[in-house]
């Protein structure tokens, strides 16, 4: 009567594994065990990023700007965040800036960024103070050794005031929730219009009702000019934007022209003429890319600060 003899695996790293039943190799074993460590781990590291950004958001989606700066309102998440402690008092704070501009702002500046003397906005004294209990008194003493005269005669109500304007300042550079985008339209849109259809010759290229139709309620004043006085600033990436105009000279002598689809360090792609895909390496070859922009940087040498304001006046017109 035969035996049957079952051989017992004693490693458990070659002990057969069962897909649907049928055994596997311990060889591709082995790559599947090392395949679902590695989802285990970037299941582990998602669920934790998951929970990070559920944490980061009720810092985040606070809508609300209190005119004390974000978070403003009870000591919220942001303020508390940013280590800004309680808020300014704002009326203490219009208050403060009469009484500190002709007596402080000479040498610590206009906004307290510094001048002659420290910027008080990173001063550890300011950082600290809440109520003006650390800048009132050393206001009032001064530091004649240093150069900072000594204030006396202020009151203490007045030392609280200037105490809250520099809080506010501090306020403004440390929350950038507070910043608000400032109209910078000081041209003639008249003189503007001249400028466009005349000495700029920006109607050869562009036209108000094509390209440029409602461009001032699409962008903002300060973006508008940007984008005419920082031609290509905003980059194009690989190299040159996708839609350009460029021919590639092969190293036998052939050239292709075309519309840009790809270009990076390794390869260059293209439409061809005919609507055909076309790539190839880049060693080699000779890139010629249509300047799209040239119009706008011969201008860069040419405009004056009155043309660039009356443009952009006459641009945001057009809505």
């Amino acid at each position: 009567m035969g035996q049957t003899i079952v051989a017992k695996h004693t490693d458990e790293r070659r002990s057969p594994l069962h897909v649907n039943g049928d055994a596997i190799c311990p060889r591709r074993e082995s790559k599947l065990l090392k395949a679902r460590r590695r989802i285990m781990y970037l299941q582990t590291r998602f669920h934790v990023c998951a929970l990070l950004l559920a944490a980061a958001l009720p810092i985040s989606a606070q809508d609300d700007i209190p005119p004390g700066g974000r978070g403003g309102r009870g000591g919220g998440n942001t303020r508390e965040f940013l280590g800004l402690g309680p808020a300014p008092d704002a009326a203490a704070a219009s208050r403060g800036e009469k009484l500190y501009a002709p007596n402080c702002g000479f040498c610590h500046g206009e906004k307290a960024r510094g001048a002659g003397g420290p910027n008080l906005v990173r001063s550890a004294l300011v950082l600290h103070d809440e109520k003006g209990e650390l800048i009132g008194p050393f206001v009032a003493k001064g530091r004649p050794e240093q150069g900072m005269p000594a204030f006396p005669n202020f009151a203490e109500g007045q030392l609280y005031d200037i105490a809250q304007y520099l809080h506010l300042q501090v306020e403004l550079v440390a929350n950038r929730g507070t910043y608000k985008r400032l109209n910078v339209v000081t041209g003639d849109a008249q003189a503007g219009e001249a400028y466009f259809n005349g000495a700029g010759g920006c109607n050869t290229c562009h036209s108000v009702t094509g390209d440029l139709a409602h461009i001032g309620s699409r962008y903002q004043p300060d973006q508008l000019q940007t984008r005419f006085v920082w031609p290509g600033g905003r980059g194009g990436g690989g190299g040159g934007a996708r839609g350009q105009k460029v021919t590639v000279t092969l190293p036998s002598g052939e050239s292709i022209t075309g519309t840009l689809k790809v270009q990076d360090d390794v390869n260059v792609s293209i439409y061809d003429g005919a609507g055909n895909y076309r790539s190839w390496p880049r060693e080699g070859l000779k890139i010629q890319m249509e300047d799209r922009l040239v119009g706008h940087r011969q201008l860069l040498e040419k405009y004056t600060d009155a043309d660039m304001h009356n443009l952009t006046a006459y641009l945001t017109r057009l809505k």
